[in-house]
């Protein structure tokens, strides 16, 4: 049993292993849960080592996953912001966009590394789908189009962290046409 994201990235491991029979269900740790509570001896879940260790289950094997570079994560969404704590490392994620300009990525990714040292652990662009194409007319003959693009970028710090707080606000007060914290 196991979340059917986990079980496909498993898929090579589990054949080779025998196990022909699988079971998707809503998430690892809820499978490894489910095996515990209904003491199933016959079926084993595709789940972490803590919630083996949560619903005192044994491990028999570590480290199916067929591509030994995969790596799942795994994120807390909610409508309302959750302020994380400054005990321990968190990483954020953000999206926004910018106006259209020369060094405007350049300068709104400064405001994470000039002064407050968070190290940015990864960035993506994409194009903006609600605004994919805008023409801007720059006096020249041929009016000039620019793809919008949304940056989703990844930084080790928590929002309880005042380097954070005010690194987004001088983000969104500076540069940014739009600011999400994902």
């Amino acid at each position: 049993m196991g979340h059917p994201q986990a079980l496909a990235q498993c898929e090579q491991t589990l054949t080779k292993l025998g196990i022909d029979h699988r079971e998707a269900v809503d998430d690892t740790a809820g499978a490894a849960k489910y095996i515990a509570e209904q003491k199933l001896q016959d079926t084993g879940a595709v789940a972490s080592s803590l919630a083996a260790q949560l619903y005192g289950l044994d491990i028999l094997a570590e480290n199916i996953q067929d591509d030994t570079d995969n790596v799942t994560r795994f994120m807390m969404l909610a409508r309302e912001p959750i302020i994380a704590r400054t005990d321990k490392p968190f990483k954020t994620s953000i999206v926004f966009s910018l106006e259209e300009g020369p060094g405007q990525l350049f300068k709104a990714l400064a405001v994470f590394a000039a002064l407050r040292k968070i190290n940015l652990t990864k960035m993506e662009s994409r194009p903006h789908n609600k605004r994919p194409l805008r023409v801007a007319d720059d006096n020249c003959s041929t009016p000039l189009k620019h793809f919008d693009y949304l940056f989703y970028v990844d930084f080790e710090a928590s929002m309880a962290d005042p380097n954070a707080q005010n690194a987004l606000s001088n983000l969104k007060q500076e540069f940014a046409t739009f600011l999400r914290v994902l």
